[in-house]
């Protein structure tokens, strides 16, 4: 039976030689292109064209047709290649955009029986000139095909130039795959007269930019910074919609010119027919923390798309049968002779098949991440690990900083126990927020003032401990202003183990004090920086990582203080001076539009589960859980102690 894909689905691929057929309502050039894990395109032979039709396991189609057929053996592709992609582009002298022709239909077949696996039809496209079809992807030593559909209105050069080869490089392999397909007598394949093609690449896209967001089905909701969230994503638009999750890892620049750790083996499956078992740090990588982080980040992928799929077959199926029973209301016959009942109850039979299809591929989709993260998260690190992970019983101070932190837990209402953790790339790009005010959510309205209060304030100390833990000894400090001392209780752990970098400011006057010493610093660091001289700093300035607790702003806060604190925000981050802040956004309303920017620049974060955040690919929206200590637990404490101790240690 063909499993009938919708954009963002995947089914398994079980069989290693597999044909995949195009059929377009007009003629197109068929391409299929090799990536990496990642998706980046590297090397030279990363496409496969009409005139250099054969890579290693895989053979494109040749001139322009309304029908093709790709060979693919995924045995023979190399072990570096982890996405094999469908490409479709209309030429030069035809219709210029997919949305003026009929739907394109691709599917993959067993080459021996001719039995299609799956097929996937492309719907939604309009001003697009080249479109990622499908692709077939590797996940745990498996292949899987996904519907992708995502088009570029500029043409190949585009979609190239997106998935990592530098502009020029794209517009030239674009080129000649126009080249080797469209006669020459008949088309002057030129960068110029090829817009559909090549796309315009006067001002590309560079490989550190975000790439286009494929047309999922929009539903936008903001998450600030993934579970798999590396660069914090757009800040809010002040107009109510969500802040979205990123991990922008895909196309970070590397120093070290060393290859990646190849990804460990995975366990060959238990039964024949079966997924292979998980192995945590199953993907590419420089180090195993590397490799966690960027497996942490597909398995969000996965889930996001998986559910994706199922929410969009439920609503096909609900049309569907919405349509089919107006076709039966309003036929006469129907009403006359008896058989509206019986239409009825066939489109409700025919919606339930549907759903139940559906349910069926989320659950082992469900499944299946579900084992992965039984294996993952016990082997995380401590910077990704939840609290109660015994790694942190026996964590010592690193040498090094960590590549990313946990900041609490991702998951979406189909399986509220499948936890992914939000892990946000340091060092920190964006301030932090965390909203104690009883407007923000459900929960927070349902629950007592001072209870949300306190629950804000150990999230805050916590995340301060997980950062004074994993970084070296000397290499981070926190300061804190509590200007009403409100937040004592709270702040006792940090007081108590000595670790702050002077006792928390209160009142006008350490408030003033505080950020008059921090403001300074970044004022100097900027100067260092811009002179070429950073080494050249005043004996007086701590060079570590610093992080600036607010609790309960505005309090104590006159306007200058209130321009320093902004100031900070906006330049604090790029010359390691870092904002946590712990307030109410109404409380401080009587400034009315001027700190709108502010709020806007912080990563908005929940005490309590609230589904304000969204992930980058289809914007579900997912709730966020904050991660604590187990009540009761003593590895705060703990922690402490050994940032305390090696403080000491390694004091001159």
């Amino acid at each position: 039976m063909t499993a009938e894909l919708v954009r963002g689905q995947n089914h398994p691929v079980s069989q290693s030689r597999v044909e995949i057929r195009v059929s377009a309502g007009t003629p197109v050039l068929a391409l299929a292109s090799l990536a990496d894990e990642q998706g980046r395109l590297s090397g030279s032979e990363v496409l496969a064209h009409p005139g250099a039709r054969s890579l290693p396991g895989v053979r494109a189609p040749g001139e322009l047709a309304d029908r093709h057929t790709f060979a693919v053996d995924l045995d023979a592709v190399a072990a570096d290649v982890h996405r094999v992609g469908v490409l479709l582009v209309l030429p030069p002298g035809g219709p210029v955009r997919f949305g003026a022709v009929p739907a394109s239909h691709v599917a993959v077949a067993d080459p021996d029986g001719g039995t299609e696996i799956a097929g996937y039809t492309l719907t939604g496209l309009d001003a697009e000139s080249a479109v990622i079809a499908l692709e077939l992807y590797r996940r745990q030593g498996a292949w899987k095909v996904r519907a992708v559909g995502q088009g570029y209105a500029d043409g190949l050069g585009a979609l190239l130039a997106d998935g990592g080869l530098p502009a020029p490089a794209a517009g030239e392999l674009a080129a000649d795959a126009l080249r080797t397909a469209v006669p020459v007598k008949d088309t002057d394949v030129t960068l110029a007269a090829m817009p559909t093609l090549v796309g315009d690449l006067r001002a590309p896209q560079t490989p550190d930019q975000a790439p286009a967001p494929a047309p999922e089905p929009p539903d936008p909701i903001p998450v600030s910074g993934v579970p798999y969230a590396g660069t914090p994503g757009p800040a809010p638009a002040g107009d109510g919609s969500p802040p979205t999750i990123s991990y922008t890892h895909p196309r970070r620049r590397r120093t070290s010119s060393e290859p990646p750790e190849p990804a460990p083996r995975p366990a060959a499956a238990a039964e024949p027919g079966q997924p292979p078992r998980p192995v945590a740090g199953d993907a590419s990588g420089w180090s195993m923390d590397e490799r966690l982080y960027n497996q942490v980040w597909g398995m969000f992928e996965d889930l996001s798309r998986t559910v994706a799929a199922y929410r969009s077959a439920v609503e096909f199926a609900d049309s569907r049968m919405d349509r089919e029973l107006d076709d039966a209301l309003s036929d006469p016959r129907h009403r006359l002779g008896g058989t509206g009942n019986a239409a009825r109850d066939t489109a409700r039979a025919r919606r339930e098949e549907l759903v139940a299809q559906a349910q069926a591929v989320l659950d082992r989709d469900l499944a299946q991440l579900i084992a992965e993260s039984e294996v993952v998260e016990p082997a995380l690190p401590a910077p990704y690990a939840r609290w109660d992970n015994p790694v942190w019983h026996g964590h010592r101070t690193p040498e090094e900083g960590p590549l990313a932190l946990r900041l609490g837990d991702l998951h979406l209402p189909e399986r509220p126990d499948l936890r992914i953790p939000m892990l946000v790339r340091l060092p920190l790009e964006r301030g932090l927020w965390i909203d104690n005010g009883r407007t923000g959510s459900e929960a927070a309205m349902a629950m007592d003032t001072d209870r949300l209060r306190r629950a804000a304030m150990d999230m805050a100390v916590a995340h301060a401990v997980r950062l004074l833990a994993v970084h070296p000894a000397d290499r981070f400090s926190v300061h804190v202003i509590d200007a009403a001392g409100a937040g004592a209780a709270s702040l006792a752990p940090l007081v108590r183990a000595g670790v702050l970098a002077a006792p928390p400011a209160a009142g006008a006057a350490g408030v003033t004090r505080t950020l008059a010493e921090l403001t300074r610093r970044v004022d100097l660091v900027q100067m260092a920086l811009r002179a070429g001289a950073p080494e050249d700093l005043p004996p007086d300035v701590d060079t570590a990582e610093q992080l600036l607790i607010v609790h309960d702003f505005p309090h104590g806060f006159d306007d200058r203080a209130v321009t320093q604190l902004r100031y900070l925000a906006d330049e604090g981050a790029s010359v390691g001076v870092h904002l946590l802040m712990v307030a109410d956004r109404d409380e401080a309303s009587a400034y009315g539009p001027l700190l709108d920017p502010l709020w806007r620049s912080l990563m908005r974060l929940s005490p309590v589960p609230d589904n304000h955040l969204a992930d980058p690919w289809v914007q579900h929206a997912w709730t966020f859980e904050p991660n604590l200590p187990p009540q009761g637990s003593r590895v705060l404490d703990q922690a402490l102690d050994r940032v305390a101790e090696a403080r000491r240690t390694t004091r001159p």
